[in-house]
């Protein structure tokens, strides 16, 4: 462990128990009819906060999605932090995460809705819960790639996730993301993929100087009701952002 991660770690576990109290304060008790909004939002400062340690900075380009469907490529658990910092979200994210210490626990709390893909019919489930999300006005963001990589390349889109959205019942917005480091190689350093362990890259990437992000949205247009088309024609947007 490097002198820069072994001072920044004290203070990012501190946050962690500050964004507890946070819940406990702010969002366990408040009505269910609100609990989703207060949810995100909670999610929203939690993420803002722990950015700073990392000595963060984002450049965005187009207009910041509120509500409808964001669709974006998978590079890292940062991008739930960063694309959680620019707005209110709910994530659909894998269900081993759930398991992760301590921050599987946070994410629930945030309201995750976590998809087991070796279950076929729990598909059906989690499109209903996307779907009473976006009924909601909540913006829900989820990773069709289905994994995350190294960002050389935008993985094929599975399809299974945008039943909720097909035939344009809902808008949809495109993202792409892209990580740099002041002193390293982001593809091997901030992306998440392969054979990384999570400590162990949460502690290398504690130990960098500077964490810089792109982050790009575009408003999606085309509309169809079958999923694999809409599954290929998002793929597309997203990789010309």
């Amino acid at each position: 462990m490097t002198a820069r991660a072994a001072g920044r770690f004290p203070r990012f576990a501190i946050q962690i128990l500050l964004n507890v109290a946070d819940y406990f304060l702010r969002v366990a008790f408040a009505p269910p009819a609100s609990l989703r909004q207060a949810r995100a939002a909670w999610q929203q400062r939690a993420a803002r906060r722990h950015l700073k340690l990392f000595n963060f900075s984002a450049t965005v380009s187009g207009e910041i999605p509120r509500s409808g469907l964001l669709v974006s490529n998978h590079l890292s658990y940062l991008d739930i932090l960063v694309i959680g910092s620019l707005t209110p979200t709910v994530f659909v994210s894998k269900a081993d995460v759930r398991g992760w210490p301590v921050f599987g626990w946070l994410a629930e709390r945030a309201g995750t809705v976590f998809i087991e893909r070796e279950r076929r019919l729990h598909v059906g489930e989690v499109n209903s819960q996307i779907q009473s999300a976006l009924a909601d006005g909540m913006l829900v963001v989820v990773f069709p790639e289905g994994t995350s990589s190294n960002g050389a390349t935008v993985l094929p889109f599975r399809s299974s996730l945008l039943e909720p959205v097909a035939g344009g019942a809902h808008h949809i917005t495109v993202g792409r993301l892209a990580y740099a480091l002041a002193d390293g190689d982001a593809a091997k350093e901030a992306c998440y993929w392969g054979d990384h362990t999570f400590f162990p890259h949460l502690l290398n990437l504690l130990g960098k100087r500077a964490l810089g992000a792109t982050v790009k949205f575009a408003p999606f247009g085309a509309s169809t009701a079958d999923r694999k088309e809409l599954a290929r024609q998002l793929h597309a947007a997203v990789g010309a952002l």
